[in-house]
Protein backbone atom coordinates (compact mmCIF):
# COMPACT_ATOMS: atom_id res chain seq x y z
CA UNK A 1 0.00 0.00 0.00
CA UNK A 2 1.27 3.16 -0.78
CA UNK A 3 0.67 6.85 1.02
CA UNK A 4 -0.35 8.97 -2.94
CA UNK A 5 0.61 12.60 -2.77
CA UNK A 6 -0.89 15.09 -5.53
CA UNK A 7 1.11 16.82 -7.69
CA UNK A 8 0.32 20.84 -8.23
CA UNK A 9 0.91 22.04 -11.48
CA UNK A 10 4.42 24.55 -11.54
CA UNK A 11 2.60 27.38 -12.97
CA UNK A 12 -0.69 26.81 -10.45
CA UNK A 13 -0.62 30.39 -8.06
CA UNK A 14 -1.85 31.75 -4.97
CA UNK A 15 -5.53 32.14 -6.94
CA UNK A 16 -6.09 28.31 -7.63
CA UNK A 17 -3.98 27.03 -5.09
CA UNK A 18 -7.11 26.35 -2.48
CA UNK A 19 -9.19 25.09 -4.32
CA UNK A 20 -6.72 22.48 -5.78
CA UNK A 21 -5.74 21.02 -2.70
CA UNK A 22 -9.45 20.74 -1.20
CA UNK A 23 -10.28 18.84 -4.52
CA UNK A 24 -7.18 16.16 -3.58
CA UNK A 25 -8.77 15.96 0.25
CA UNK A 26 -12.39 15.48 -1.47
CA UNK A 27 -10.78 12.95 -3.67
CA UNK A 28 -8.92 11.03 -0.93
CA UNK A 29 -5.02 11.87 -1.27
CA UNK A 30 -2.95 11.58 1.46
CA UNK A 31 -1.41 14.63 0.83
CA UNK A 32 -0.47 17.76 -1.35
CA UNK A 33 3.51 18.48 -2.82
CA UNK A 34 3.44 22.04 -4.14
CA UNK A 35 6.24 23.42 -6.20
CA UNK A 36 8.42 26.91 -5.18
CA UNK A 37 9.50 27.85 -9.15
CA UNK A 38 7.36 30.40 -10.61
CA UNK A 39 5.35 31.15 -7.18
CA UNK A 40 6.63 30.98 -3.75
CA UNK A 41 5.96 27.88 -2.16
CA UNK A 42 5.89 28.77 1.43
CA UNK A 43 2.66 30.90 0.26
CA UNK A 44 1.31 27.89 -1.78
CA UNK A 45 1.53 25.64 1.25
CA UNK A 46 0.03 28.37 3.90
CA UNK A 47 -2.94 28.61 1.01
CA UNK A 48 -3.42 24.98 0.55
CA UNK A 49 -3.19 24.06 4.29
CA UNK A 50 -5.76 26.76 5.06
CA UNK A 51 -8.17 25.29 2.44
CA UNK A 52 -8.12 21.75 3.94
CA UNK A 53 -8.40 19.92 7.61
CA UNK A 54 -6.35 16.81 6.39
CA UNK A 55 -4.28 16.90 4.02
CA UNK A 56 -0.49 16.96 4.53
CA UNK A 57 1.02 19.57 2.44
CA UNK A 58 4.71 19.99 1.73
CA UNK A 59 7.11 21.83 -0.42
CA UNK A 60 8.69 19.80 -3.24
CA UNK A 61 10.98 21.28 -3.13
CA UNK A 62 11.53 24.64 -1.35
CA UNK A 63 14.85 26.45 -2.83
CA UNK A 64 17.05 26.29 0.36
CA UNK A 65 19.97 28.66 -0.56
CA UNK A 66 18.26 31.84 -1.13
CA UNK A 67 16.61 32.01 1.85
CA UNK A 68 18.19 32.00 5.52
CA UNK A 69 17.17 28.23 7.59
CA UNK A 70 16.06 30.95 10.19
CA UNK A 71 13.26 32.43 7.79
CA UNK A 72 12.11 28.70 6.64
CA UNK A 73 12.01 27.70 10.07
CA UNK A 74 9.97 30.55 11.09
CA UNK A 75 8.09 29.80 8.48
CA UNK A 76 7.41 26.31 9.03
CA UNK A 77 6.79 26.82 12.45
CA UNK A 78 4.03 28.57 11.91
CA UNK A 79 2.47 26.57 9.36
CA UNK A 80 2.73 23.61 11.56
CA UNK A 81 0.70 25.27 14.14
CA UNK A 82 -1.33 26.55 12.12
CA UNK A 83 -2.18 23.30 10.34
CA UNK A 84 -2.33 21.38 13.24
CA UNK A 85 1.15 19.33 12.66
CA UNK A 86 -0.13 18.36 8.63
CA UNK A 87 3.13 20.36 6.94
CA UNK A 88 6.65 18.92 5.94
CA UNK A 89 9.42 20.90 4.49
CA UNK A 90 10.74 19.59 1.26
CA UNK A 91 14.18 21.51 0.56
CA UNK A 92 16.39 21.23 -2.50
CA UNK A 93 19.75 22.59 -3.87
CA UNK A 94 18.34 23.73 -7.80
CA UNK A 95 21.74 24.26 -10.05
CA UNK A 96 24.38 26.35 -9.39
CA UNK A 97 23.81 29.35 -12.14
CA UNK A 98 20.02 29.61 -11.03
CA UNK A 99 21.40 30.40 -7.62
CA UNK A 100 24.02 32.78 -8.60
CA UNK A 101 22.24 34.34 -11.50
CA UNK A 102 18.56 33.80 -10.88
CA UNK A 103 18.44 34.04 -6.87
CA UNK A 104 22.03 36.39 -6.68
CA UNK A 105 22.82 33.95 -3.75
CA UNK A 106 25.77 32.19 -2.75
CA UNK A 107 26.75 28.78 -4.22
CA UNK A 108 29.05 27.21 -1.98
CA UNK A 109 29.56 23.19 -1.77
CA UNK A 110 26.20 22.04 -2.41
CA UNK A 111 26.36 18.60 0.03
CA UNK A 112 27.79 20.18 2.83
CA UNK A 113 25.46 23.24 2.46
CA UNK A 114 22.29 21.49 2.44
CA UNK A 115 23.84 19.07 4.99
CA UNK A 116 24.53 22.46 7.42
CA UNK A 117 20.70 23.82 6.36
CA UNK A 118 19.11 20.73 7.53
CA UNK A 119 21.38 21.08 10.54
CA UNK A 120 20.56 24.25 11.56
CA UNK A 121 16.69 24.13 10.85
CA UNK A 122 16.53 21.21 13.65
CA UNK A 123 19.00 23.16 16.07
CA UNK A 124 16.09 26.22 15.54
CA UNK A 125 13.22 23.90 15.82
CA UNK A 126 14.51 22.58 19.15
CA UNK A 127 15.06 25.94 20.75
CA UNK A 128 11.77 27.20 19.83
CA UNK A 129 10.15 24.10 21.75
CA UNK A 130 12.77 24.18 24.58
CA UNK A 131 13.67 27.70 25.11
CA UNK A 132 17.12 26.45 24.98
CA UNK A 133 20.10 28.72 23.79
CA UNK A 134 20.41 28.49 19.93
CA UNK A 135 23.93 27.29 19.06
CA UNK A 136 24.64 26.20 15.83
CA UNK A 137 28.33 27.40 14.22
CA UNK A 138 29.22 25.96 10.53
CA UNK A 139 31.33 26.71 7.84
CA UNK A 140 28.18 27.39 5.88
CA UNK A 141 25.74 29.10 8.74
CA UNK A 142 26.19 30.67 11.93
CA UNK A 143 22.69 30.46 13.96
CA UNK A 144 23.77 31.76 17.60
CA UNK A 145 21.59 34.66 18.38
CA UNK A 146 17.84 34.16 19.81
CA UNK A 147 16.17 36.65 21.92
CA UNK A 148 13.43 35.00 23.85
CA UNK A 149 11.14 37.97 21.93
CA UNK A 150 11.64 36.45 18.87
CA UNK A 151 11.15 32.85 19.56
CA UNK A 152 7.85 31.89 18.86
CA UNK A 153 7.51 29.28 21.32
CA UNK A 154 6.54 25.89 22.11
CA UNK A 155 3.73 24.20 19.79
CA UNK A 156 1.81 20.84 19.47
CA UNK A 157 3.57 19.07 16.50
CA UNK A 158 6.98 20.29 17.38
CA UNK A 159 8.86 17.49 14.97
CA UNK A 160 8.32 19.00 11.74
CA UNK A 161 9.67 16.24 8.77
CA UNK A 162 12.37 17.89 6.60
CA UNK A 163 12.72 16.08 3.48
CA UNK A 164 15.70 16.67 0.77
CA UNK A 165 15.67 16.34 -2.92
CA UNK A 166 18.58 14.52 -3.90
CA UNK A 167 20.18 13.21 -7.38
CA UNK A 168 23.87 12.90 -7.02
CA UNK A 169 25.77 9.79 -5.19
CA UNK A 170 26.93 12.50 -2.25
CA UNK A 171 24.12 14.00 -1.59
CA UNK A 172 21.89 10.99 -1.77
CA UNK A 173 23.74 9.42 1.39
CA UNK A 174 23.87 12.83 3.33
CA UNK A 175 19.98 12.47 2.95
CA UNK A 176 20.42 9.51 4.20
CA UNK A 177 22.00 10.03 6.95
CA UNK A 178 20.22 13.32 8.21
CA UNK A 179 17.28 14.21 6.86
CA UNK A 180 13.72 12.42 7.30
CA UNK A 181 13.07 11.89 3.71
CA UNK A 182 14.01 12.29 0.26
CA UNK A 183 12.45 13.33 -2.82
CA UNK A 184 13.26 11.48 -6.27
CA UNK A 185 13.87 13.92 -9.12
CA UNK A 186 11.32 13.04 -12.30
CA UNK A 187 14.30 11.56 -14.05
CA UNK A 188 15.61 9.25 -11.25
CA UNK A 189 12.09 7.08 -10.88
CA UNK A 190 12.98 4.10 -13.40
CA UNK A 191 12.47 0.78 -10.76
CA UNK A 192 16.19 0.31 -12.09
CA UNK A 193 17.70 3.00 -11.28
CA UNK A 194 16.10 3.45 -7.88
CA UNK A 195 16.66 -0.18 -7.13
CA UNK A 196 20.58 -0.34 -8.34
CA UNK A 197 21.46 3.79 -7.89
CA UNK A 198 19.14 5.43 -5.54
CA UNK A 199 18.26 2.60 -2.54
CA UNK A 200 22.06 1.72 -2.32
CA UNK A 201 23.51 5.01 -1.42
CA UNK A 202 20.58 5.92 1.00
CA UNK A 203 21.21 2.54 2.76
CA UNK A 204 24.89 3.52 2.75
CA UNK A 205 23.77 7.14 4.61
CA UNK A 206 21.36 4.88 7.06
CA UNK A 207 24.49 2.76 8.04
CA UNK A 208 26.86 5.64 8.30
CA UNK A 209 24.54 7.29 10.94
CA UNK A 210 23.23 4.14 12.31
CA UNK A 211 19.57 4.92 11.34
CA UNK A 212 16.59 3.40 11.54
CA UNK A 213 15.32 3.27 7.82
CA UNK A 214 11.63 2.36 8.91
CA UNK A 215 10.47 5.22 9.14
CA UNK A 216 12.14 7.27 6.12
CA UNK A 217 10.02 8.90 3.62
CA UNK A 218 11.37 8.00 0.62
CA UNK A 219 8.90 9.54 -1.97
CA UNK A 220 8.62 8.63 -5.82
CA UNK A 221 7.30 11.14 -7.97
CA UNK A 222 7.35 9.76 -11.62
CA UNK A 223 6.18 11.61 -14.30
CA UNK A 224 2.43 9.80 -15.64
CA UNK A 225 0.99 9.49 -18.78
CA UNK A 226 -2.94 8.60 -18.05
CA UNK A 227 -6.36 9.72 -19.01
CA UNK A 228 -9.66 8.00 -18.96
CA UNK A 229 -8.94 6.87 -22.79
CA UNK A 230 -6.26 6.30 -25.24
CA UNK A 231 -6.53 9.98 -26.91
CA UNK A 232 -5.87 11.32 -23.27
CA UNK A 233 -2.99 9.21 -22.50
CA UNK A 234 -1.24 9.67 -25.97
CA UNK A 235 -1.64 13.09 -25.27
CA UNK A 236 -0.07 13.23 -21.76
CA UNK A 237 2.63 10.64 -23.11
CA UNK A 238 3.77 13.75 -25.94
CA UNK A 239 3.49 16.02 -22.82
CA UNK A 240 6.26 14.16 -20.87
CA UNK A 241 8.47 13.72 -24.12
CA UNK A 242 9.14 17.61 -23.95
CA UNK A 243 9.14 17.60 -20.36
CA UNK A 244 12.18 15.02 -20.56
CA UNK A 245 13.42 16.60 -23.64
CA UNK A 246 13.71 19.83 -21.28
CA UNK A 247 14.74 17.85 -18.38
CA UNK A 248 17.65 16.15 -20.09
CA UNK A 249 19.53 19.35 -21.41
CA UNK A 250 20.47 19.50 -17.29
CA UNK A 251 23.71 17.91 -17.02
CA UNK A 252 23.06 16.89 -13.60
CA UNK A 253 20.10 14.93 -14.46
CA UNK A 254 22.28 12.37 -16.98
CA UNK A 255 22.92 10.15 -14.37
CA UNK A 256 19.79 8.35 -15.51
CA UNK A 257 20.64 8.29 -18.65
CA UNK A 258 24.04 6.97 -18.38
CA UNK A 259 22.17 3.65 -16.73
CA UNK A 260 19.95 2.88 -19.57
CA UNK A 261 22.79 3.45 -22.15
CA UNK A 262 21.66 7.19 -23.18
CA UNK A 263 24.38 9.42 -22.45
CA UNK A 264 24.44 10.89 -26.17
CA UNK A 265 20.95 12.06 -25.70
CA UNK A 266 21.90 14.28 -22.79
CA UNK A 267 24.54 16.17 -25.09
CA UNK A 268 22.00 16.66 -27.72
CA UNK A 269 19.93 18.91 -25.50
CA UNK A 270 22.39 20.83 -24.28
CA UNK A 271 23.56 21.30 -27.30
CA UNK A 272 20.27 22.22 -28.83
CA UNK A 273 19.50 24.54 -25.80
CA UNK A 274 22.92 25.99 -26.80
CA UNK A 275 21.43 26.90 -30.18
CA UNK A 276 18.11 27.75 -29.44
CA UNK A 277 16.34 24.87 -30.90
CA UNK A 278 13.89 24.21 -28.39
CA UNK A 279 11.36 22.73 -30.65
CA UNK A 280 13.25 20.30 -31.89
CA UNK A 281 13.95 18.57 -28.02
CA UNK A 282 11.06 16.60 -27.90
CA UNK A 283 12.47 14.73 -31.04
CA UNK A 284 15.49 13.53 -29.00
CA UNK A 285 13.19 11.81 -25.99
CA UNK A 286 12.37 8.19 -28.05
CA UNK A 287 9.66 5.64 -27.27
CA UNK A 288 12.29 3.57 -25.22
CA UNK A 289 13.24 6.15 -23.07
CA UNK A 290 9.70 6.78 -22.36
CA UNK A 291 9.11 3.16 -21.57
CA UNK A 292 11.66 3.41 -19.13
CA UNK A 293 11.02 6.66 -17.55
CA UNK A 294 7.13 7.27 -17.70
CA UNK A 295 4.30 4.63 -16.32
CA UNK A 296 1.24 5.06 -18.90
CA UNK A 297 -2.73 3.63 -18.45
CA UNK A 298 -5.73 4.83 -18.27
CA UNK A 299 -7.42 5.42 -14.67
CA UNK A 300 -8.67 1.69 -15.37
CA UNK A 301 -5.17 0.17 -15.35
CA UNK A 302 -2.84 2.80 -14.22
CA UNK A 303 -2.76 1.67 -10.38
CA UNK A 304 -1.87 -1.78 -11.70
CA UNK A 305 0.89 -0.16 -13.69
CA UNK A 306 2.35 1.52 -10.89
CA UNK A 307 2.11 -1.63 -8.09
CA UNK A 308 4.03 -3.38 -10.98
CA UNK A 309 6.28 -0.80 -11.35
CA UNK A 310 7.23 0.50 -7.41
CA UNK A 311 5.41 -2.03 -5.11
CA UNK A 312 8.43 -2.78 -2.39
CA UNK A 313 11.00 0.40 -3.67
CA UNK A 314 8.99 2.67 -1.67
CA UNK A 315 5.67 3.33 0.56
CA UNK A 316 5.18 7.26 -0.93
CA UNK A 317 4.05 8.16 -4.45
CA UNK A 318 2.56 11.08 -6.57
CA UNK A 319 0.31 10.65 -8.76
CA UNK A 320 -1.14 14.55 -11.10
CA UNK A 321 -4.45 15.78 -10.70
CA UNK A 322 -7.07 15.21 -13.42
CA UNK A 323 -7.13 18.60 -15.64
CA UNK A 324 -10.96 18.21 -15.48
CA UNK A 325 -12.54 18.30 -12.28
CA UNK A 326 -15.35 15.54 -14.28
CA UNK A 327 -12.41 13.22 -14.00
CA UNK A 328 -12.30 13.43 -10.25
CA UNK A 329 -14.02 10.13 -9.51
CA UNK A 330 -11.93 8.04 -11.71
CA UNK A 331 -8.82 9.61 -9.99
CA UNK A 332 -10.24 8.95 -6.92
CA UNK A 333 -10.76 5.48 -7.34
CA UNK A 334 -6.86 5.25 -8.76
CA UNK A 335 -6.26 6.40 -5.59
CA UNK A 336 -8.29 4.08 -3.51
CA UNK A 337 -6.64 1.12 -5.37
CA UNK A 338 -2.63 2.59 -4.26
CA UNK A 339 -3.59 2.90 -1.10
CA UNK A 340 -4.77 -0.44 -0.27
CA UNK A 341 -2.90 -3.35 1.21
CA UNK A 342 -1.06 -5.10 -1.82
Amino acid sequence: MFQVFASTPEDMGPGQIGAHAARAQAMGFDGLQVPDAIHDGLLLAAMALNATTTLIVGTAVLVAFPRSPMTTAIAAWDLQAMSGGRFEVGLGTQIKPNIEKRYSARWDSPVPQLREYVQSMKAIFHSFQTGERLNFEGAHYTLTKLQPFFNPGPIEHPEIPILCGAVGPAMTKMVGRIADGMITHPTNTPPRYIREVCLPRLQQGFADSGRDPDNFKLVLGPLTASGKDEAEVAAAWEKQRSMLGFLYSTPAYWPSLELFGWQEKGQQLLDMTRSGDWAAMPGIVTDDMLEQFVPRGSYDEIAGVFRQRYEGLARRITFPMPDDPQDDERVADVVRQLQAPA
